[in-house]
């Protein structure tokens, strides 16, 4: 330490055998001699260093007017809000010949969003999966999706991984509640964790002026008979979630991998 108080590196060099009484303080400076300027840059400088991997929340879901994508598509923000983890849209499979999809008045999906295979579950650090409602539990298309993952299951390969669920009904008393509840047996088979969102949003649970959907088990919208748009206060609750998981993934880390 020079007598200005400036730490100044000695241009002798230091013997092999001598101890640092403050490597902190000395071994820096040691460090830059040896090393040319041009070559002392920071991880995030350096264009050669690998970009840190994002943690990935898959976000499943299957829709038939559209209700549960808005949801879908708002949880993806509130999980792209939280640094180091990104959701990614995916589709479950169509079971309805298309000839009932068109009695029913169904409008044909976009291409925009992939469909899912079972494969691709185990990429995931945590799980999100949306679905309407039928008769208070959850909807064919997505109960044949969980069927088929019976490969992962005999090999426990999503044991440890959180998971969640948003739903939509169409009415008040259809099964908000009991849709999710039903599907917490599939988590379980897998020994999947299940992260509901409990009361965290706060307010917005407890008021009564409006009409909305949603529960402590996850968000969720109020269909009617197909025509009525999901409110503010619902998709703010599903980006709520989207934050919420992220958040819970994020602390995780990467909670499959020491399972595997």
């Amino acid at each position: 330490m020079g007598k200005g108080g400036g730490c100044v590196p000695s241009k002798k060099k230091l013997p092999d055998d001598q101890d640092h009484p403050n490597p902190d303080r000395d071994g820096p400076n040691l460090v830059q001699e040896q090393l040319p300027a041009t070559n002392i840059t920071t991880p995030l400088q350096n264009n050669d260093v690998q970009a840190i991997k994002k943690l990935k929340i898959f976000i499943v879901f299957y829709s038939m007017y559209g209700h549960v994508e808005l949801l879908a598509r708002r949880i993806k923000k509130g999980v792209d809000s939280i640094d180091g983890v990104e959701g990614v849209l995916y589709r479950v499979p169509e079971t309805l010949p298309v000839e009932i999809l068109e009695q029913m008045r169904v409008p044909q999906k976009g291409d925009d969003l992939p469909v899912i295979s079972v494969d691709e579950l185990v990429l995931a650090d945590g799980l999100l999966f949306g679905f309407p409602t039928r008769f208070g539990s959850m909807a064919a298309q997505m109960k044949t999706f969980f069927d088929s993952t019976f490969p992962l299951w005999e090999n426990q390969r999503l044991a440890g991984v959180p998971a969640g669920f948003f739903v939509s009904t169409g009415t008040q008393g259809g099964g908000q509640e009991t849709t999710a509840w039903t599907a917490i047996t599939q988590l379980a088979h897998h020994g999947m964790l299940y992260v509901p969102i409990g009361y965290t949003f706060g307010a917005g649970m407890f008021k009564m002026d409006s009409l909305r959907g949603g529960s402590p088990y996850g968000a969720g919208v109020f269909s009617g008979d197909g025509s009525r748009e999901p409110s503010e206060t619902e998709l703010a609750l599903a980006e709520h979630q989207g934050k919420y998981m992220a958040a819970i993934v994020k602390r995780f880390g990467h909670p499959s991998d020491s399972l595997k």
